[in-house]
C-alpha cells in the first residue's frame, strides 16, 4: 500500500515532543508564515531556488476558492544529549501548512499532480517533490513566472533567506511588482524527496495542504 498519513494534529500542536533513538528529543512550536495570496485557487509546491519559474513543476490537481490563506511550519527544536542550553537552538522544519479552511481535517489524501494515480504506488511509496536546495514553499500558479532571476541568485527570495541569514522561515516573499507572493521554509533535514497531503473536512472540502518534511518519528511508530 502507498504510504499512510501521519497525525498532523499532533504535529501541528504547539508542545508536541519526539525522542530518536539517539536520545535527541524534539519539541514542536508553530511558526508564522503569513497570508498567502492565491488568485487561482491552484496551489503548487515545490523547491523555489531549482523549479520556480523553470516551467517543470504544475499545480495540484485539488483546487480551492480564490483567496488569501494562512501559511505556518510545525518547527522542530532539537537538544542532544547533556547538551547545554544556546543561544542559538538548533531548528528543523518538521512539516509546512497552508490552512484553507480554520477546522479538522477528518480524511488525508497525497496531494497529486495532473497523470498521477495512487493505485500505481508500491508498499510505502509516495508521490513528491524534489528538494535539491534545502528549500520548499507554496504559491498559487499565477506567480510561476513572477520571481525572476531567482536560479540566477537575484531577487526578493534570495533577499528574504540572505537577510534572514538563511533562518528557517516561513518567509512570505512578494515578487518585485508586488502582484504575487510565496511562502517559502526550509526542508527539515535538507535535500530529498516530500510528500504533500491534502485535508479534507467531513463534507470533503480542502482544509490544509501539509508538506511533511519527515523530522518527527511518527508517534504512532517506534522511535527512529
Amino acid at each position: 500500500m502507498p504510504m499512510s498519513p501521519r497525525d498532523y494534529t499532533w504535529l501541528f500542536t504547539p508542545g508536541s515532543t519526539f525522542a530518536y533513538e539517539s536520545g535527541t528529543t524534539g519539541v514542536i512550536h508553530l511558526a508564522d508564515g503569513g497570508e498567502l495570496d492565491l488568485p487561482t485557487g491552484r496551489v503548487v509546491a515545490s523547491d523555489p531556488f531549482v523549479y520556480l519559474g523553470s516551467g517543470d513543476v504544475e499545480p495540484f490537481t485539488a483546487t480551492v476558492e480564490p483567496g488569501r490563506y494562512r501559511v505556518d511550519a510545525a518547527v522542530a527544536t532539537l537538544t542532544r544529549p547533556g547538551e547545554p542550553p544556546s543561544g542559538i537552538p538548533h531548528l528543523r522544519v518538521a512539516a509546512a501548512r497552508l490552512v484553507i479552511r480554520d477546522e479538522p481535517a477528518v480524511t488525508w489524501e497525497l496531494a497529486l499532480l495532473p497523470g498521477q494515480d495512487p493505485a500505481g504506488l508500491g508498499d510505502d511509496e509516495f508521490y513528491g517533490y524534489g528538494v535539491d536546495a534545502g528549500t520548499g514553499c507554496f504559491y498559487d500558479a499565477s506567480a510561476e513566472e513572477a520571481f525572476p532571476g531567482t536560479q540566477e541568485e537575484e531577487g526578493p527570495l534570495w533577499d528574504a533567506f540572505e537577510n534572514s541569514d538563511w533562518s528557517a522561515g516561513p518567509h512570505l516573499v512578494r515578487s518585485a511588482d508586488g502582484g504575487h507572493s510565496l511562502a517559502a521554509f526550509t526542508s527539515g533535514w535538507g535535500d530529498g524527496c516530500y510528500p504533500t497531503w491534502t485535508g479534507r473536512s467531513a463534507s470533503g472540502e480542502v482544509t490544509c495542504f501539509v508538506t511533511d518534511f519527515f523530522v518527527a518519528p511518527d508517534p504512532a511508530c517506534e522511535q527512529v
